[in-house]
Order: structure tokens, then C-alpha cells, then sequence
């Protein structure tokens, strides 16, 4: 009881009803919410301290940045979420914040599409920057085996290089991205390879051009450190994936290289396993198995350390639990 009370009190303002509408869309930093509530910064700091000692909303520290969403847990997620669904969905008000919301995204995906287009050329050059790329490759074989599918489905395919290793496996394999210039790398490299049964489609991760439960394998490979909303991607990729499929789900780990976010345009300095264990449960997924791949520190050369994890639908009884999956792959690093 002390604690709904808590929780409605420190409701009980209509900022910080806006601030609750605001974070149900995603992930935002405090210099955002200013811009969107049009408010001044210490002002929007206050509200957003007391919403998060009453557990109202989450506050994560990544890098330089200070990200705030909706709680996920506990009474004060649930009381959260259930402030906004009574919402009007008319409100004259939120419809204005949303507007500022929808201007904040445009601008990041024009400076991610900026990026990607001048960067085509050069992409794997850049993808290998901090990390060895083969490393990489040989643990996401190791993982899938050599088992073969039906559908493949490669999500922010870039160049195709995914789409190369794993073709050769499956029926059908196709990669989606939304960069014009990454998909005319990407048709070039599999022509190269004689790859006839892959393509490639221009679309969103978002809203992906696939039935549900058509794919039987689908992977996510150094994307989600790009996206505002990784967890709506990944119920994206749980929608079209078959009750019997996989989900391959590559990234780097939690890091402090901000430049990475200037430079790169990298929206999350890493993800962690708490993260994605969170998304996967409410995409519907289970962690089959989580593997770190560290960067090669004894050959005197620089490197982020890699995560991979593997995915399955909850429908799908995994093998073994994650933690007997969790496994340091030094060896291969080395």
C-alpha cells in the first residue's frame, strides 16, 4: 500500500504524466525530454528524480549519457504503464509531445542514414575497427553449425556479409536494410558469389515484409547498437521467426568509448546481457545460450569485447538453461 501511494504521488503532476506518455515511446536523454516538453533542464531533471525514487522510471548511465525509461518491473512499472494506457488519446497536449518526439527520431535516422551512406564503401573496413571480424565470424559458425534451414533472414544487412556465410545453408536467404548504398554493395557481393537464391530488400527493421512465423532462422548482427528501440526490433524478429526457429543476436558489450556515438553513430554504448534477457522475455524469446568474445589484448592490437547470443521462442523448450550455455570464448580470441 505505501508503495502505490508513493507511486501516485509522485504522479500526480501533469509533467510528469507527459514524462510517463513520453518514455512509453522509448528511451530518452534529459537534453531530449527539454526539447520535447519544452521545458527548461533542471526542471525536467527534478520531475525525472523524484518519478525514479518512487520507482516510477529507470535510470541508466551509459557513457556521458543518462538514459530514463519506463520501469520494467516491480509495482511502479506496472503503475506506470497503466497511467498511460488511461490516457486520452486525443489530448491536444501529448499530441504536441509526440510531434517533438517524432522530430528527435527523424533527426537521428537522418544522421544514422547520413553515416551509413557515406560509410558503404568502406564498411567492413570500419566494422573491424575494434574487433576481428573472423573471430567473430567463427564463433557465429560455431554456434549455428551447419544445420540447414529454409528461410534465412539477415536484419541490417549492410554489405551481406552475413548473407555469404550462411546462404550456402539455406533455401532461401535474405537480408533487409534501409541504406540504398549498403544494398548495391550488398547485390554486388553475392553476384561475386554466385549466390542466386539470396537477395536483398530495401525495408525497416521495424516493419519487416515477412509473415508471421516465415523465417527459421534470423540474425541481428552489430545492429542494435544503432537503434533507438531495440526491444520493438527484436519483437519484430520474434514475429516473423517460426515456433521451432532461432535468433542470433551479435553485438558488442558494455563499453566507455563515447567517440564511438560522435564518430559512429552509435545510439548505446554496448549491450549487456540483462538488457537483451529483458527484451527477449518480452519479445516472447528465451536465452538458449550467451557467448563473450574478447578482444585479442595478447596480440597487442585493440578490440571491443563481443556478445552473441542465441534466442529461441518460449514455445520451444530450450536444451540447457543459459547459464550452462554462458561460455568465455578466450581461446578463440587468443
Amino acid at each position: 500500500m505505501d508503495e502505490l501511494l508513493v507511486g501516485l504521488r509522485a504522479i500526480a503532476e501533469s509533467t510528469r504524466v507527459r514524462i510517463l506518455f513520453v518514455l512509453s515511446h522509448g528511451e530518452f536523454n534529459v537534453s531530449e525530454l527539454t526539447q520535447i516538453l519544452g521545458q527548461s533542464q533542471p526542471r525536467v531533471s527534478r520531475h525525472l528524480k523524484l518519478m525514479v525514487e518512487a520507482g516510477m522510471v529507470s535510470r541508466h548511465k551509459e557513457g556521458n549519457w543518462v538514459l530514463f525509461r519506463l520501469r520494467e518491473e516491480g509495482l511502479g512499472g506496472t503503475l506506470s504503464r497503466a497511467i498511460v494506457d488511461m490516457l486520452p488519446a486525443h489530448d491536444a497536449t501529448l499530441a504536441r509531445d509526440l510531434a517533438r518526439l517524432e522530430t528527435i527520431r527523424t533527426q537521428r535516422a537522418e544522421l544514422a542514414a547520413s553515416y551509413f551512406s557515406s560509410n558503404a564503401a568502406n564498411w567492413q573496413k570500419l566494422r573491424s575497427l575494434h574487433i576481428r571480424e573472423e573471430d567473430v565470424e567463427g564463433a557465429m559458425q560455431a554456434i549455428l553449425g551447419k544445420a540447414r534451414v529454409k528461410s534465412l533472414v539477415d536484419l541490417g544487412t549492410g554489405t551481406g556479409r552475413v548473407l555469404e556465410l550462411f546462404a550456402p545453408q539455406a533455401e532461401q536467404a535474405i537480408g533487409i536494410d534501409s541504406s540504398r548504398e549498403m544494398l548495391s554493395i550488398a547485390r554486388s557481393n553475392l553476384e561475386k558469389k554466385a549466390l542466386r537464391h539470396a537477395q536483398v530488400r530495401q525495408g525497416e527493421i521495424y516493419a519487416l515484409p515477412f509473415a508471421n512465423g516465415s523465417a527459421d532462422l534470423v540474425v541481428i548482427h552489430q545492429v542494435l547498437h544503432y537503434l533507438d528501440d531495440p526491444g520493438q526490433a527484436l519483437l519484430e524478429a520474434r514475429r516473423i521467426l517460426h515456433p521451432g526457429g532461432r535468433l542470433l543476436v551479435v553485438d558488442f558489450a558494455p563499453h566507455d568509448l563515447e567517440s564511438l556515438r560522435s564518430e559512429h553513430a552509435h545510439r548505446r554504448l554496448g549491450i549487456s546481457t540483462e538488457q537483451i534477457t529483458g527484451w527477449f522475455n518480452r519479445a516472447g524469446l528465451a536465452l538458449q545460450r550467451h557467448e563473450l568474445l574478447p578482444p585479442p589484448w595478447l596480440k597487442e592490437q585493440t578490440g571491443l569485447t563481443v556478445s552473441l547470443w542465441l534466442g529461441v521462442p518460449k514455445t520451444t523448450k530450450a536444451l540447457q538453461t543459459p547459464a550452462e550455455n554462458s561460455i568465455t570464448m578466450e581461446s578463440k580470441a587468443q
